[in-house]
């Protein structure tokens, strides 16, 4: 152990925004529900396919396993802001990577407020 202390230093934001989506998939009738058998896929998809035409550069996007809000799903979060949502169709995806992930303004009606 050193007796100096740390520099600070500046870490480099390697994204804009960074996206990570739930991809758990329980069976259909499993008690705690998953985002995959919500109807996760198509969504990811499609959020997977905006994020690749448009370079992939200021945004990121990674696929998570859970994110403990099971019955809440499907739920992506967007860091650095830690905004959750629960998008349910492929225009909420449009809406949330074109108004928050490339225009900075949150998606105030798919906002989840999730507590522990």
């Amino acid at each position: 152990m050193s007796d100096t202390p740390e520099e600070e230093f500046e870490l480099p934001q390697l994204y804009k925004r960074h996206v990570f989506a739930c991809f758990t998939q329980r069976p259909p009738n499993h008690p705690r529900g998953s985002c995959g058998s919500l109807g996760a896929q198509p969504l990811w998809d499609r959020l997977g396919k905006r994020v690749e035409a448009d370079g992939g550069g200021e945004i990121g996007f990674t696929s998570a396993g859970c994110m403990g809000f099971c019955s809440a799903g499907p739920l992506m979060v967007v860091y650095p802001e830690g905004v959750w949502y629960r998008p349910t169709t492929t225009e909420d995806i449009d809406e949330i990577y074109d108004s928050h992930l490339k225009g900075g303004k949150r998606v105030d009606r798919l906002v989840m407020i999730l507590s522990r």
